[in-house]
């Protein structure tokens, strides 16, 4: 299973479900429909499953058959992705195929519908299957958009059931109705109100449309239903029978609408070559977006905070069939499967990991956490706190192949068209020369002089670390940190410091990024050594704090001796002979 990534977090799921009782409708067990998916693939599907895990044993028992490795573990998580899947519009498509509208008598609907009533039509309703492909973006709370490709396909559900009158009879009069035609006359889809696709009748009509230049839209699903019943009124005179033959007509427009944003990308790149050779590389937009290959074999590759899992839209779980006299609710035979994007705790990420490129700076908009958006029996890596939306990503490799990137889209199969800019794509990146010396000192504190110059052309460096986004602008953002210190330097290229703890101090220069300046500049370092006895005063100072210290010393030793003299025996060489 290609592109795939499973997170075991197996035992907290089972105790959340054992104490909450959570109790769902059970998808469909993997391998028991042909789907056009192969058993591991339909195992992904079901991130809204329960996860109740049994035992290879277990399953084995209940079900006479062995399952899959992925099978099984999906049984106990769920399955997230790295980019978009193609199962879930496979699935759905197929799945699609296995519903089937009730009789005249009889209308079929999902419990969501919305149901509307005639004279002679009853529980009639269009309601939208899926729209494909697409995907559920989560990206706070209240923010779920469905984000959907230019050009796609509306799936639908139409039904409905007719009331035909019962017949009467008064004195010599007998009334008789009876169904002559009825049907689905057409089916449209519309776009703020325009139609944009249109088909003759069906119950489960498959619309592809285009739209462009579009952000946002809503999509209605709208079909026109028409019924012919047959009036027979029958008077008995006595020698002969007068029949009387009319025919009422009825026609009702049922529709569902979904609001979505429309998904097509255009990426802006931006490049630098660093001095050892390295290529630099920034690509942005704004919206959210899956990543980008930077070689022809695809290889080499960057990805944002976005991950993806595959879930059911539960309100096709059940279905009513409703005729005159009762209504019933009966399980599913086709499931909407949607792909679902959102922002996980893994964060960006660079492949292959050891020797791929190195991601150097990421951009977005802050936004608060979306997981409770998710829903019950969702069991991914969502972050729970404050995250940033990586609508740009900035890279340091090796090697870029301008000619084979290719950026990818949050929704299969969209894939950015790469926009060069008229001009500033490309950033000179030079080696800057920062140097630090002691230009005052005393016994007690010594200030260092910082500088930072381009090292191509000895210009100062300017710094101003306010500016809060990573392309373009006229200031130059940037520190140096020293002496646990951040400093920034002046139209002079100099930031003073002072220090009052001897030591070994050493400056270094973190530029900002290489996206906002032309030209940009790398890291450098310098060191600057200080101590008291570096100046005359010092070791005066030294000389003048040592003697002191010692004077107690001096009088207590003068003073022991002193009294070893007076009272101590006379030296025995002192006698006569």
């Amino acid at each position: 299973m290609n592109h795939q990534e499973i997170s075991v977090l197996m035992i907290g799921l089972l105790v959340t479900s054992l104490v909450t009782g959570i109790v769902v409708a059970d998808p469909p067990r993997p391998g028991t429909e042909d789907n056009g998916l192969t058993e591991n693939e339909s195992a992904t599907l079901w991130s809204r499953d329960a996860d109740t895990y049994i035992t290879q044993a277990e399953y084995s028992q209940r079900y006479g058959e062995n399952r899959s490795a992925v099978h099984q573990v999906a049984n106990g998580t769920d399955v997230t992705f790295k980019r978009p899947p193609a199962t879930a519009a496979t699935w759905t498509r197929n799945d699609f195929e296995d519903l089937d509208a009730g009789g005249s008598d009889t209308s079929v609907y999902p419990p969501h519908a919305s149901l509307e009533d005639g004279v002679f039509i009853e529980d009639a309703h269009a309601t939208i299957f899926a729209v494909q492909p697409s995907t559920r973006g989560h990206l706070e709370s209240g923010e779920t958009p469905l984000y959907i490709v230019p050009n796609g396909t509306m799936r639908g559900f139409v039904d409905y059931r007719v009331r035909v009158p019962n017949g009467s009879s008064s004195g010599n009069t007998t009334i008789s109705w009876s169904l002559t035609e009825h049907e689905i006359e057409e089916v449209r889809l519309k776009k703020d109100g325009e139609t944009i696709a249109e088909r003759d009748g069906s119950h489960t009509p498959a619309l592809d449309y285009q739209i462009e230049d579009d952000w946002s839209a809503n999509l209605t699903l709208e079909a026109e239903i028409s019924v012919r019943l047959k009036k027979t009124t029958r008077v008995d005179q006595g020698n002969r029978t007068d029949v009387n033959v009319t025919y009422r007509t009825e026609s009702r427009n049922v529709s569902d609408s979904i609001a979505v944003e429309m998904y097509d990308l255009s990426a802006y790149p931006y490049y630098a070559e660093y001095p050892n050779g390295d290529a630099g590389l920034a690509i942005f937009q704004s919206r959210p977006w899956q990543g980008y290959t930077l070689t022809e074999d695809g290889e080499a590759r960057v990805r944002g905070v976005w991950r993806f899992y595959t879930a059911r839209n539960t309100n096709w779980d059940t279905l009513v069939r409703s005729n005159r006299t009762a209504s019933a609710s009966v399980q599913s035979d086709a499931i909407p499967v949607y792909v679902h994007a959102y922002p996980s705790r893994i964060g960006p990420r660079a492949e292959p990991v050891r020797d791929g490129p190195e991601p150097i700076d990421t951009w977005g908009t802050d936004r608060s956490s979306p997981v409770g958006t998710i829903g019950e029996n969702i069991n991914i890596d969502i972050v729970n706190e404050t995250y940033t939306t990586t609508y740009g990503v900035a890279v340091r490799a090796e090697n870029v192949d301008r000619e084979a990137l290719n950026v990818a889209g949050i929704v299969r199969g969209v894939n950015a068209s790469v926009v060069e800019p008229d001009t500033g794509s490309e950033r000179q990146l030079r080696r800057s020369n920062l140097s630090v010396e002691v230009i005052q000192q005393n016994q007690s504190q010594a200030t260092l002089r910082v500088e930072l110059r381009d090292n191509q052309t000895g210009a100062p460096i300017t710094l101003d670390d306010s500016r809060q986004y990573p392309i373009g602008g006229s200031t130059r953002s940037g520190y140096i940190t020293i002496a646990d210190q951040r400093v920034e330097t002046n139209a002079s290229g100099v930031a003073i410091v002072t220090i009052d703890e001897p030591g070994i101090y050493t400056a270094r220069y973190h530029p900002g990024s290489w996206l906002g300046h032309n030209p940009a500049y790398v890291s450098d370092s310098a060191t600057a050594r200080w101590h008291p006895l570096g100046t005359i005063g010092g070791w005066f100072a030294l000389l003048f704090e040592v003697g002191w210290q010692l004077i107690p010393f001096v009088v207590m030793f003068y003073a022991g001796k002193r009294l070893v003299r007076m009272l101590g025996p006379e030296d025995s060489f002192q006698r006569n002979p």
